[in-house]
């Protein structure tokens, strides 16, 4: 028998893919389905964009280089000098990714020593799955940290113990935060970059969602460098920033020993965009006007269903930003709920699915359009008021 990755059997099926084959089953009959679990919005990606990638398709296609166009790397040092008053250099601390997921997964590979003794990696539960298992296909510890809504749901490495610091290489911090949308401020990023450096931790920020903010925006990790990037990574994203789920690109910025170190890596995995992506995505990081247009819009459906849950009693946390909406499941059974959402064919997460803290708790993502939210509550309130559901 073919011998099989010990991890593989450790983790078992990602969590949220088994809820999206019951939405795929539910949606087949051809019937209303709304569809809240995964982060993957309805909204058009701008005609811009698409004409971009449209128009770099060639006759010839080649294969991509790992290190990114220079107009690309370009592209996003430009934004973040824009958007965050920080000055990167394209050529030493850039580098695209395909997307986020691939990124996070990979880079315990290019710091993490299977053999060593600090084997850890520290990330928030509830969070996004990947952060630990990237940890332990490359031979890490997953060390999940709980988050509390008491906390603000925020993960406070001055208040871990000593002990646990040293037993890890490099730690996950994600704000605006999947799933809860808490959000954290300067200082607080600047209150973890200092105990990061002082027990020589990476700090790696997963910033994907740092565009959909509704009322101050969003800083990155970055900002608190203070022009001295050391030990210090920021992933950004176009999926969501710019309804490019499927295009696969984005890039992580930071630390030139890393980001040399990334460079290294990369070309042995073989992920990088597709040329005519990576021209797509040059597009959408040079302009400000679709993102703040698709900001608007998540705030309309949020809107809706925040309006709903205050008339409801359905108690929210976090919630301040990104296009997810975090609340306590009635009844107090995440599992439960989320099945009986199910015969009402309303698709949400169980707060579990990102881990154990989640349990309790579930996650609405701003899927549909803003007449598709409204839709759905008006099935939830008759499910409600007829006592299919627990208010």
């Amino acid at each position: 028998m073919v011998t099989s990755n010990p991890a593989l059997a450790q983790l078992g099926g990602y969590p949220l893919a088994s809820l999206q084959d019951l939405a795929n089953e539910l949606r087949a009959d051809g019937r209303p389905l709304h569809d809240f679990s995964i982060g993957d919005p309805d909204e058009p990606t701008p005609a811009s964009i698409r004409q971009a990638l449209v128009d770099a398709v060639g006759p010839v296609s080649r294969y991509p280089t790992a290190a990114g166009q220079p107009a690309l790397r370009a592209a996003v040092a430009g934004w973040f000098a824009r958007r965050h008053g920080v000055e990167v250099d394209p050529t030493v601390h850039v580098v695209p990714s395909a997307g986020s997921k691939e990124a996070v997964f990979h880079l315990p590979l290019a710091v993490l020593d299977a053999h060593g003794p600090r084997r850890g990696v520290l990330w928030g539960d509830p969070g996004y799955p990947v952060y630990g298992r990237g940890a332990l296909f490359a031979g890490g510890v997953s060390d999940p940290v709980t988050l509390t809504a008491q906390g603000g749901w925020r993960l406070d490495l001055g208040a871990l113990p000593t002990e646990r610091l040293a037993a890890a290489c490099m730690v996950w911090i994600n704000y605006p935060h999947n799933p809860t949308g808490a959000t954290v401020d300067l200082g607080w990023y600047r209150e973890q970059v200092a105990i990061a450096r002082e027990h020589d931790l990476l700090l790696a920020s997963d910033e994907c969602y740092q565009e959909i903010w509704f009322d101050v925006p969003a800083p990155s990790v970055l900002e608190a460098c203070d022009g001295d990037m050391t030990g210090v990574l920021a992933f950004v994203s176009l999926s969501k920033r710019s309804g490019m789920t499927g295009y696969r690109s984005g890039a992580i910025v930071g630390d030139p020993e890393l980001i040399a170190r990334l460079k290294l890596l990369r070309p042995n995995i073989g992920t990088a965009s597709p040329d005519f992506v990576q021209a797509a995505s040059i597009t959408a990081w040079d302009d400000q006007t679709h993102v703040d247009e698709r900001r608007a819009i998540f705030g309309a459906k949020r809107d809706v269903v925040l309006g709903f849950f205050d008339e409801a009693g359905i108690e929210v946390s976090g919630s301040d930003a990104s296009f997810y909406v975090w609340f306590r499941a009635p009844g107090g059974d995440d599992a439960a709920y989320a099945e009986a959402l199910l015969l009402e064919r309303i698709v949400a997460s169980p707060g579990r699915a990102f881990g154990p803290a989640g349990t309790g708790w579930m996650r609405l993502a701003l899927v549909p359009t803003v007449e598709g939210c409204q839709a759905a509550v008006v099935r939830w309130r008759e499910a409600i008021s007829s006592g299919r559901l627990p208010s």
